[in-house]
């Protein structure tokens, strides 16, 4: 959707993000961009989100050429992002980089801190088996179904009480809170499309004023967790057909959507959608997702939009 045309299109903006900027680091953004047939015309500090003094450091950098190898070029700002502690995005210029409309997240991990089955695992008594389980499933080595499945299955005789504890122990992602209030303002449309549960998805509809929230339904009989999930479940293939769904339903563009995950089973919408974010992801997702940030938090993702209040 909004991948780089290395042949029709020679304008370029680039997105150098994080706590700390220094000469150094620009000028080694600088270096692959050249490396890779793009020359800077112009740059511009981006500061101050919504009015409040900013925790990072941003510049935009308008570039123009003949991109060359723009796999190899996201490769190479990956290396530079781990080695500098720096989020870099290349994006063709164009009418939607500026008007998004619908911004779609993952829960766990992405929203909030935290995978909400390993903390229903720790209160059950599984913790470890249910954490290498949902390693495995994030990495792509095992399907998320199965592994949804299976790390469900553990939590058979939990407390319904204790389950609605974990809300007050996983706390917001950094920067979730500014995210949404600047996407409110500016009416953009918002939705939650989780392989975590619909109680803590609830919850975050409330507290965010989220506009849609699909999640799996927890099986409860008698106060105690049953080991079984009511309905479909949320995997990836879900995850993209929500996001078509939710498109229609607004009359909004796949071009003009923005979706943010970490693992696995977030990479058919990161794929669909106009911008996919792999945020704070696992390796196969930064690798694979043409966005990554990991260095900030997720109200750094509005400097991408070139929004600086």
């Amino acid at each position: 959707m909004s991948g780089l045309n290395r042949q029709e299109i020679s304008k370029f903006v680039v997105t150098a993000l994080g706590r700390v900027l220094l000469v150094e680091t620009l000028g080694r953004v600088g270096k692959v961009l050249g490396e890779h047939g793009l020359t800077v015309e112009k740059s511009r500090t981006l500061s101050g989100l919504g009015g409040a003094p900013s925790r990072y450091e941003c510049m935009e950098f308008l570039a123009h050429g003949a991109l060359r190898d723009a796999s190899g070029m996201r490769a190479a700002f990956l290396s530079l992002s781990d080695e500098l502690a720096v989020d870099v995005a290349v994006q063709t210029e164009d009418e939607f980089r500026r008007e998004r409309r619908l911004f779609v997240f993952d829960m766990d991990s992405t929203l909030i801190q935290g995978e909400t089955i390993d903390e229903l695992a720790k209160m059950a008594g599984v913790g470890d088996q249910v954490v290498a389980i949902t390693a495995s499933a994030m990495r792509g080595e095992i399907q998320f179904q199965e592994s949804f499945r299976r790390r469900v299955g553990l939590l058979k005789g939990l407390p319904e009480a204790r389950v609605l504890e974990v809300v007050e122990r996983i706390p917001l992602m950094e920067g979730t809170e500014r995210l949404f209030r600047t996407l409110k303002a500016r009416g953009v449309k918002t939705a939650i499309l989780s392989g975590g549960f619909t109680f803590f998805g609830s919850y975050l509809k409330e507290k965010l004023g989220v506009d849609y929230v699909f999640a799996n339904e927890l099986d409860v009989q008698d106060g105690f967790v049953t080991g079984e999930v009511l309905g479909r479940i949320v995997d990836g293939a879900r995850k993209a057909e929500l996001v078509m769904e939710i498109a229609g339903r607004e009359n909004i563009p796949l071009e003009q959507v923005v979706a943010i995950g970490d693992g696995a089973n977030d990479l058919p919408m990161l794929g669909l959608a106009g911008m996919g974010v792999a945020f704070h992801a696992k390796p196969v997702v930064r690798a694979s997702a043409e966005f990554s940030v990991t260095h900030v938090g997720l109200d750094g993702l509005l400097y991408l939009l070139g929004w600086n209040k």
